[in-house]
């Protein structure tokens, strides 16, 4: 059944045609698996027309070459072609996709409910008009903060301020701790006109000299304060002045987890005392630590876990100290993990200080504690503090989560497709390593970063787009609709890949 035309129809037309005929689908006899896998039908699975990148993603490569730097570019895709689980190329390649734009799909392409909110009448204003949400907010905002935002919220949590991406979010939480400390610090009274006058000039004591603690390997954006906690990559910071703020080692666990216990936990324990330590040393020197940044998992830099334990005593050292406590759930966010928020799986004593979001989100922002919330107004402030049709969409994204249980189906699917790692581990043990995950939210190890790159390029020649991360490991980002028998595809190409490489 083919849903999308190839002739030249409007845009609109095209929404309100393949919103139809998914909702046709979706009140017909079809197996709940089927309703849950895209809403709508998909591909059977992959189909290759050309190499990837076809000739057609060639040509538009060198074009678009002449205006901007295209060394990061794949393909070209036609996102009115790719539905569910699959991405349509611009040579006609459908691949299944287990990368989704970086993390960044939630319910699949083109998932009829969110077709659905675009071809609503009473939403159009909403897309029409980009309004400066902290001046001029529609007047629908408060309710669909609630039913969105506020309606997911990490466990004793309701504050929220939104943003447009996962960086200026970090960079706005930062600013969260700065201005909380020192209205500590000023014990509730206004600044005085020195720090007034000379923040202008950016010296102290209006500029003070405030530290954030993160950790190796850490990535939280390409902002410059985000760049400041992040420690992935040169490619990210080459280059740029960064601030002097203490880094702390990341646990490096030694897998499978139950044959090392005893050593991931003194692993665990030597970075806890390292963070002990540094934030000693450096409000020693004057220059106090006032927020310490992390992500539940490590994504680009590895997908590094650590345990339940790590982040509970983190938490502790954070309370003692009264260091803010911001975690990165740019990307672990949104129920990949099996769980809406990743850090859930921590059993922390309480919440976190401070929740940033983006990605599957799909708008950024943070959600944050009662006294961090700024007392000026401006203070956390940008034109647009976010895109209010990008909540209209998160909220039919939620509805669709709690409808139809996806976060059980995402706990299923990640347990099946862990399973068939661990199976690969065994029959290729020279080429595959340290599988671990959460959820969907999985990653393998290869010997190296070229033995990497060159599985992943054997998989898309098998019509399997998959991504990297660190040096030498391979991240599964799929969307959580993504089921058994798509893990099935990927496994069948994976396994054909590593017979011919190893």
């Amino acid at each position: 059944m083919a849903i999308f035309s190839r002739s030249g129809v409007r845009l609109w037309s095209l929404l309100k045609k393949t919103s139809r005929l998914c909702y046709a689908s979706q009140h017909t006899a079809v197996d709940s698996s089927q309703y849950v896998t895209a809403g709508c039908p998909e591909p059977n699975g992959p189909s290759l027309q050309t190499s990837v990148p076809g000739p057609e993603s060639q040509r538009l490569i060198q074009e678009l070459d002449k205006i901007q730097n295209t060394g990061s570019i794949q393909f070209f895709v036609d996102y009115a072609k790719s539905q569910g689980n699959y991405i349509a190329d611009v040579d006609g390649n459908v691949m299944l996709d287990i990368f989704t734009q970086i993390a960044s799909i939630p319910i699949g392409y083109n998932h009829p409910n969110l077709l659905d909110v675009m071809s609503q009448p009473e939403n159009l204003s909403t897309f029409i008009n980009r309004p400066a949400l902290a001046v001029f907010p529609p007047k629908d905002w408060v309710q669909r903060l609630k039913s969105a935002l506020l309606s997911v919220a990490p466990p004793g949590m309701h504050q929220v301020q939104t943003m447009a991406c996962g960086a200026c979010s970090i960079e706005h939480g930062q600013k969260a701790m700065f201005i909380t400390y020192q209205r500590k610090k000023r014990g509730g009274m206004p600044p005085s006109q020195e720090e007034l006058s000379s923040c202008l000039s950016n010296l102290k004591p209006g500029c003070p000299d405030l530290t954030v603690l993160s950790f190796s390997g850490a990535f939280h954006g390409r902002t410059m304060g985000a760049l400041a906690v992040t420690h992935s990559k040169w490619i990210h910071k080459l280059d740029f002045p960064t601030p002097d703020w203490p880094m702390a080692t990341f646990p490096k666990l030694k897998y499978p987890l139950h044959e090392n216990e005893r050593e991931n936990m003194e692993i665990e324990n030597r970075s806890l005392d390292e963070v002990r330590d540094k934030i000693e040393e450096y409000n020693r020197r004057g220059r106090p630590v006032v927020g310490c940044c992390i992500e539940p998992i490590q994504a680009e830099g590895g997908d590094n876990f650590a345990s339940p334990r790590f982040f509970q005593e983190l938490q502790k050292i954070c309370k003692e100290n009264e260091v803010v406590l911001l975690i990165d759930e740019v990307q672990t966010g949104c129920g990949s993990t099996g769980k809406f928020w990743a850090h859930e799986h921590f059993n922390l004593p309480e919440s976190p200080d401070i929740v940033a979001f983006s990605k599957k989100m799909l708008t950024g922002g943070f959600y944050y504690k009662d006294d961090l919330r700024p007392k000026e107004a401006f203070r956390i402030f940008n034109t647009w503090v976010g895109d209010s049709s990008k909540v209209l969409l998160l909220e039919a994204v939620i509805n669709t989560i709690k409808e139809y249980n996806l976060l059980d189906n995402v706990k299923d699917t990640g347990k099946y497709l862990k399973d068939g790692l661990h199976e690969m581990e065994k029959k290729f043990p020279h080429c595959v390593s340290n599988v671990r995950g959460l959820g969907t939210f999985c990653s393998v190890d290869f010997p190296d970063g070229l033995f990497r790159d060159n599985i992943l390029n054997k998989l898309r020649s098998r019509g399997v787009h998959a991504g990297a991360c660190g040096d030498r490991s391979m991240r599964f980002r799929p969307t959580l609709v993504f089921q058994k028998h798509h893990a099935d595809i990927f496994m069948d190409a994976f396994e054909k890949t590593l017979q011919e490489n190893q």
